[in-house]
Formats: C-alpha cells, sequence, structure tokens
C-alpha cells in the first residue's frame, strides 16, 4: 500500500510506510500541553496514528474556571500517515523539532496555536516493560518544552495565549491501544504503575525529571535534565532524590521535590487549582480511549463541569497538576511555571503505597 509518506526517505524497512511492523499495538502520537503565565487556564492536545489498526484519532482539552472542556475526533485513515488531520483538528509540522501549529475549527471550540521550541528536544531513555512474555511497553519518546502564541475559543468566549508556556513530546513504539486484548497475559493485567513526569520552564532554563518505578520503588526508568535554552549543553544527573507532599488521604501529590545529583540543585513545585484530567484526551477513557475504532469519521465535545474530586474514579486517576515550580541551583532560586503528571496504581513500598488504589500511609 503506497501513500504520500513513500515519497520521503524515511523508510527504515523494506515495506511502505503504510506498514509498521507486525504488533497491532504500534502508535505514533503528538503531545502537547500549554498554561497560562498565572496558571489558571490549560490546555492539551492528544494526536496518534496507529498503522496497524489503520485509525487516527485526536483530542483538544481545555480547562479552565473549574471546567474542562474536551473535543475528540476520530476517523479511519487508509493507510495514509501524512495527512495530520482528523475531523475539525489539524497538526502541521512547520518546521521539524522547531515549530508546530495546531488549527481547530468545530462549533463548540476553535483554536489558532503556535508551539515554539525553547531547546533542543531531550531523548528519554527506552521504555520497555513486560509483564511475564508479553510486552507491554517499548516505546522511545522525546520531549521539549514550547512558548506558544495564538488563540482558544470555547463556546464563543476566545482567550489570547500570549507568551504562555508549555511541553510537547513525540512517542513512538508499542503500548496497549485499542479493544482491550481478548487474552490477557496469564499473570494477569497491569496492576502496577507508578508514573510521574514533572517539566518545568523558567525564563533561562527548562528543567525536566521523570520516574517509573516498581513496587519497591525501583525506578525501572528516570532521567534528570536541566537544560539552557541559550543553546548550551544540557546538565545530565544520574542520580536524583524524591521527596513527595501527599494529599492527605489520598495517593495524589499536592506538591515534591527533587534533587539533582549531590545537592546540585533541586526543582521543587508545589500543585494548585483543579486538575487537569487525562480522560478528557482519550487517556483511559471507556468510550474515546486511543486507537478505538469510531468508525470513518466521528466528533464528540462534552465539558465536565467541577464536581467533588474523587482520586478513586477510574476517569480521575490520570492527571496533571498545574503547578508552581522553584528551581535552587548556582546560589540562585529561579520561579517559573510546570505541570505534575501522576498515576499511581498499585504499591509502592518506597513511596508509602500499598494495595491497588489505597491512600497513601
Amino acid at each position: 500500500m503506497l501513500s504520500k509518506a513513500d515519497d520521503y526517505p524515511f523508510h527504515q524497512t523494506a515495506e511502505p510506510m503504510a506498514f509498521a511492523g507486525t504488533d497491532r499495538n504500534f502508535y505514533d502520537r503528538f503531545f502537547f500541553n500549554g498554561y497560562a503565565p498565572d496558571g489558571g487556564t490549560m490546555f492539551a492536545l492528544a494526536f496518534g496514528l496507529y498503522p496497524q489498526l489503520d485509525i487516527m484519532d485526536a483530542s483538544l482539552s481545555v480547562a479552565i474556571g473549574g471546567a474542562q472542556h474536551s473535543l475528540r475526533a476520530s476517523k479511519h485513515m487508509g493507510g495514509e500517515r501524512v495527512d495530520l488531520r482528523v475531523g475539525p483538528v489539524t497538526v502541521e509540522i512547520v518546521e521539524p523539532l522547531q515549530q508546530h501549529r495546531i488549527t481547530v475549527d468545530a462549533p463548540e471550540m476553535r483554536a489558532e496555536l503556535t508551539a515554539t521550541a525553547r531547546h533542543f528536544p531531550v531523548e528519554e531513555p527506552r521504555f520497555t516493560r513486560r509483564i511475564g512474555t508479553r510486552s507491554l511497553m517499548d516505546v522511545t519518546r522525546m520531549t521539549q518544552n514550547m512558548r506558544w502564541s495564538g488563540w482558544i475559543e470555547v463556546g464563543g468566549e476566545r482567550w489570547e495565549v500570549s507568551d504562555w508556556m508549555g511541553t510537547r513530546d513525540r512517542s513512538w513504539g508499542v503500548r496497549p491501544v485499542g479493544a482491550s486484548d481478548p487474552q490477557p497475559p496469564t499473570e494477569g493485567a497491569l496492576s502496577q504503575f507508578f508514573w510521574l513526569w514533572t517539566p518545568a520552564n523558567f525564563e533561562d532554563v527548562a528543567v525536566f525529571c521523570h520516574t517509573n518505578d516498581d513496587e519497591y520503588g525501583r525506578p525501572w526508568n528516570r532521567r534528570a535534565v536541566i537544560v539552557p535554552t541559550d543553546g548550551r549543553e544540557a546538565r545530565e544527573f544520574e542520580q536524583v532524590a524524591l521527596h513527595y507532599d501527599w494529599v492527605p488521604g489520598t495517593r495524589r501529590l499536592q506538591g515534591m521535590r527533587a534533587v539533582f545529583g549531590e545537592d546540585e540543585a533541586e526543582l521543587r513545585l508545589t500543585c494548585h487549582g483543579t486538575p487537569f484530567y487525562m480522560t478528557g484526551l482519550g487517556y483511559g477513557h471507556p468510550e474515546w480511549g486511543h486507537g478505538h475504532d469510531k468508525g470513518p469519521q466521528a466528533v464528540q465535545f462534552d465539558t465536565t463541569a467541577p464536581t467533588r474530586d474523587r482520586y478513586t474514579d477510574m476517569m480521575r486517576l490520570h492527571i496533571q497538576s498545574p503547578a508552581r515550580a522553584e528551581l535552587v541551583m548556582d546560589g540562585r532560586t529561579r520561579v517559573g511555571r510546570g505541570v505534575v503528571e501522576q498515576l499511581f496504581i498499585g504499591p509502592n513500598s518506597a513511596a508509602g503505597l500499598s494495595g491497588l488504589l489505597d491512600p497513601h500511609a
């Protein structure tokens, strides 16, 4: 099956570009988030391609005033991976690794947003995890902090986006997508996943720290990097100590500290406001999960009104919390903004978590 992508010199196998190996869970995804300088408004977009399922989907979600407005779209892509348009949502690569444009044109939501890179992307360690003999994840991801411009309109009300900050990532590989596996691994389904991702923006540097831990708190994927935005070399830290401040009676963070190296730098994050629910972008959504077949073309919009936040609700487990950020480094304290993405399922004895969703001890 030939497609427009075959005219680009990007082949890495003898197959046409429409074919991506043999694993039905192969995916290729764009993710972007952005937030106002005061942290009061936040948006994010997920845009995914699933070549073996022949599906492309996109979701733009905007959180403001305690409510979250989500526009979701899906289509059959007919093997064509170059046309990055799903219904009313379009992603344009203006300049690879440097600038991207997002356009949305639906009755409920409209947007014209341009993301410009603040530095060269950071390549995270390859994510590989198995359940017994079954491959659950085998993913490469790059992460990059951005500066935003443009506007967003929801229900006829417009917000100008001027000098907002945020983060994008690009990931590809294998992870669960589409319909649930009719024959799960003999060891059972996933029952432990400790995920923390904390990109932060400061005036002259970007900070990245993430971890995936096992049930004993041992990291199986972790990286900490401080990247100057003037092109100077990034500072890598093999050692990072994480300290958590839990919301009482939950397994959700209200703040945290990351100490890099031998006290060479310290990142402090204080969460505030209403969490941004990742189900708005399809993550864990029962009807609009990534790669679900919604037919040749489908679009859906909803608004999640402010409600009592129940962290054990499966629709509210995976969140990004807007955060005030401080970076103490080289005798100076910088103040900026970031997010604390958190998904904590199952035990992590080092973090004081037990059971599947028991609150922090």
